[in-house]
């Protein structure tokens, strides 16, 4: 009867390994003892796949498959900070590196390098965009739950209604919620900025009349902030740098000098430049892999890379991928955004023709 059962157990298929250790970042060493989470993408979203525990040598091994239908994500928490390995299909699950950091409440290092407002009026409204670009180059990830890693100001029209997404280093986008704080009209989100590039975005409406004062200010400590407005839009306010238009869509970039400022607009959004950047691309997928390609090879030319990026941006809705490895879509018109202006300006290294040391109010 042996042999049946040899022969049995060796028709039976074999689980994978998914393994490898956990390295503390912050001292250099592995970290034991640490309990790593396995998530598998089903037909319905991400799917438990199984945990264990890391050994004194900080490795560790699951005994599952990765899947087939999207990326597979192994976790692992420390200083109340979640930290994400992703596998994508068809890569190597095993020898795998996950990093944890140790956290502290103090932003130590970390800085806002570049903070893009784009105002788009309609008839509905003031509609704003933000994007932060937090970076972190210690070795320690801020996490301040009691007064937030963001602090940004919602103007009183938009009634406390504000959409953000926050993209940790080499994450996905993930809604999160504003709470608000102890000074009018100023919020705070709580999101765990690791080190690396940490990314937000917001995006309200708030009721607006052609011509008149919008009035806005910035709470962060940012390095460089630049106000920026579609083609068919002018802008107009007191201490503002004027870096020009690109020439493709004609969109208008002003550096913002001060913590506050006071604009007027007038004018909407000109569809032909919409039209014709359509006409000449074909499908976001594609767009945010071109994307992608020719930033890298546009370090010396600030304008043709602004036109590449408002040309995706007038575009309004794409899938753009962080690198062609992760295969990670970002969808929506928000992230859309600033993605592509993100990603322009961090490719650039592009500065505001000011100091950068502001101080804040």
């Amino acid at each position: 009867m042996r042999w049946v059962f040899a022969i049995l157990a060796g028709a039976m298929p074999a689980l994978a390994t998914i393994s490898g250790t956990v390295v503390n970042g912050t001292t250099g060493q592995p970290q034991s003892g640490i309990t790593v989470v396995l998530l598998r993408m089903g037909p319905t979203g991400p799917e438990p796949g199984g945990d264990g525990k890391a050994d004194a040598q900080g490795k560790f091994s699951l005994n599952a498959e990765t899947s087939t239908q999207g990326p597979t994500l192994v976790r692992a928490t420390l200083d109340g900070v979640t930290y994400t390995k992703l596998i994508p299909p068809g890569m190597p699950s095993e020898g795998l590196t996950l990093d944890v950091y140790n956290a502290s409440p103090k932003p130590g290092s970390t800085k806002v390098s570049k903070h893009l407002i784009f105002f788009d009026p309609t008839d509905q409204g003031l509609v704003v965009n933000e994007a932060y670009l937090f970076s972190n180059d210690g070795k320690t990830s801020w996490n301040d739950p009691q007064n937030g890693t963001l602090r940004f100001y919602l103007p009183a029209g938009a009634q406390g209604k504000v959409q953000i997404n926050a993209t940790e280093p080499h994450g996905m986008p993930l809604r999160e919620p504003a709470a608000k704080t102890d000074k009018p009209d100023i919020y705070k989100v709580n999101f765990p900025v690791r080190p690396g590039e940490t990314r937000f975005d917001l995006s309200y409406t708030t009721p607006y009349t052609a011509g008149t004062p919008y009035a806005g200010k910035v709470v962060s400590n940012d390095e460089n902030t630049y106000l920026i407005v579609p083609k068919g839009v002018s802008l107009a306010g007191d201490d503002l740098n004027d870096m020009g238009e690109e020439p493709r869509t004609s969109a208008h970039i002003f550096g913002l000098k001060q913590a506050s400022y006071k604009i007027s607009l007038t004018g909407t959004a000109d569809p032909s430049a919409q039209a014709s950047d359509a006409s000449g691309d074909s499908g976001g997928q594609d767009q945010g892999s071109q994307l992608s390609e020719v930033m890298p090879r546009l370090h010396t030319q600030l304008t043709p890379i602004l036109a590449l990026a408002f040309g995706i941006l007038a575009l309004g809705f794409l899938l753009l991928y962080r690198t062609p490895v992760e295969g990670k879509a970002r969808t929506g018109q928000q992230v859309a955004r600033s993605s592509s202006l993100l990603g322009v300006f961090r490719a650039k290294g592009a500065k505001n023709k000011e100091p950068s040391e502001r101080r804040r109010g």
